[in-house]
């Protein structure tokens, strides 16, 4: 399924885009970016930073959590993160408000892969099955993940092994996504 997480992320972005775009009639802009560099930047006027997803030459690699963990991840996660540099994403999946993740420079990428270990190592502490977040809700206990052992989306609470599977996989799970604007 790895092959069409990549389309399924840039289709969502592309829809995310459209409705920010309809509903604006600007790009997506944001004011958490200012004075960070990104080559999703496509101009900053005073506190805001206007923005458009910049698609990645090739999907980056997860290699180093993969042996800081000595765990293979998912063929699905890479190219979640590593196909492209954009913004978060509000977003919708059926009745579950979230903030898709994304990254938005090198030194995001940087430490998302810290953040995705400290996870996986606090999963493997408390003996519980793998999971590599996609996704913060309004609670701040719960996330969106995708199950590192199935490649199942689904919504956990963290430190607890309560788990909910909400899609088969992440492609279906994408597409499946409404933006919030």
């Amino acid at each position: 399924m790895a092959h069409l997480v990549a389309p399924a992320l840039l289709s969502f972005t592309q829809r995310y885009c459209d409705a920010y775009q309809q509903q604006h009639q600007s790009l997506p802009c944001s004011d958490a970016f200012v004075g960070l560099p990104s080559l999703c930047i496509q101009k900053q006027e005073g506190e805001n930073v206007y923005w458009r997803a910049y698609q990645r030459d090739s999907v980056a690699s997860l290699q180093a959590v993969e042996q800081g963990i000595e765990l293979t991840l998912h063929p699905d996660i890479a190219p979640f993160y590593g196909s492209q540099y954009c913004a978060d994403m509000p977003a919708r999946w059926r009745d579950v408000a979230l903030t898709l993740l994304q990254v938005w420079n090198e030194d995001d990428y940087v430490r998302l892969q810290e953040n995705m270990l400290g996870h996986l190592v606090m999963q493997r502490r408390l003996k519980q099955k793998p999971t590599v977040f996609i996704a913060t809700t309004d609670d701040d206990m719960v996330v969106i993940s995708i199950c590192n052992l199935t490649g199942n989306v689904i919504r956990e609470t963290l430190g607890r092994s309560q788990r909910e599977v909400l899609c088969a996989d992440v492609a279906d799970f994408l597409d499946q996504l409404e933006p919030v604007v």
